[in-house]
């Protein structure tokens, strides 16, 4: 038969135990001791290097999406704020608050045409002749738009940004509830700019009630332009996926 274990056995044991764990602890500070003097001093790199390049990140657009790529290893936005060192030092909170207000008007003056939707390409197009108007603006990219339309999030589910399989973004600018249908039916008419019920049954493999249903909400919602004239069958267009000829 196995000894039982005697009480000082055990107290040594859980004395043993106690000291693994109380070095256990001591080891975990410690590491977390030095991982947050290493990015602290990551920021204090940032900051430098933020000064020393201040110049090429407001007017280079790939200069200034990779320094935001920078300031995301370590959780800096600097676009959370419009006050603080980033903005004082970059004026970059000030930049996309500033894109955030142009890319609105845009949308909005073009909502009677496309419906609140637009190719990101298209959209980029039309702030830049926008922001061309003066001599002292800074050029902008599609990463600019897709980083200033994510804060305008805030506003509600009226911007928002959809991928396309091409890779192309489309930016929806009105309160409309897109579902994954209507992902599929944007996917399905980028190349021509249109659909119709034969697509959405052939490739889609819908039923008619279902083809019914979503088109009928995107027609609602004045996101496509219904076509009777084409011979066959009613077309549906989305002005958005065509550029602006205007």
């Amino acid at each position: 038969m196995r000894r039982a274990k005697g009480i000082g056995a055990i107290n040594k044991q859980k004395l043993a135990q106690a000291k693994y764990k109380d070095k256990g602890s001591e080891i975990a500070e410690d590491q977390l001791s030095q991982m947050s003097k290493m990015l602290e001093a990551f920021r204090t790199n940032l900051e430098e290097f933020a000064t020393s390049h201040k110049n090429d990140i407001r007017r280079n657009p790939e200069f200034r999406m990779q320094f935001q790529e920078m300031c995301a290893t370590i959780g800096v936005d600097p676009l959370a704020s419009g006050k603080g060192f980033w903005s004082e030092m970059l004026g970059v909170g000030d930049f996309y608050y500033e894109l955030g207000v142009q890319i609105i008007e845009v949308c909005l003056a073009t909502q009677h045409r496309n419906g609140g939707l637009l190719s990101l390409e298209e959209l980029l197009k039309k702030v830049r002749a926008t922001r061309g108007r003066s001599k002292q603006a800074q050029d902008v990219s599609l990463d600019d738009l897709m980083r200033a339309i994510k804060k305008l999030r805030v506003l509600g589910n009226g911007f928002a940004l959809h991928k396309l399989q091409d890779g192309r973004y489309i930016v929806q600018s009105v309160p409309a509830e897109l579902n994954m249908d209507h992902t599929s039916v944007l996917n399905l008419a980028e190349g021509t700019g249109y659909t119709s019920f034969t697509k959405l049954k052939e490739q889609l493999k819908w039923d008619e009630d279902r083809a019914h249903l979503v088109m009928d909400r995107m027609v609602q919602e004045g996101l496509v332009w219904v076509d009777d004239q084409n011979r066959g069958e009613r077309l549906y267009w989305f002005p958005g996926l065509f550029p602006d000829t205007t």
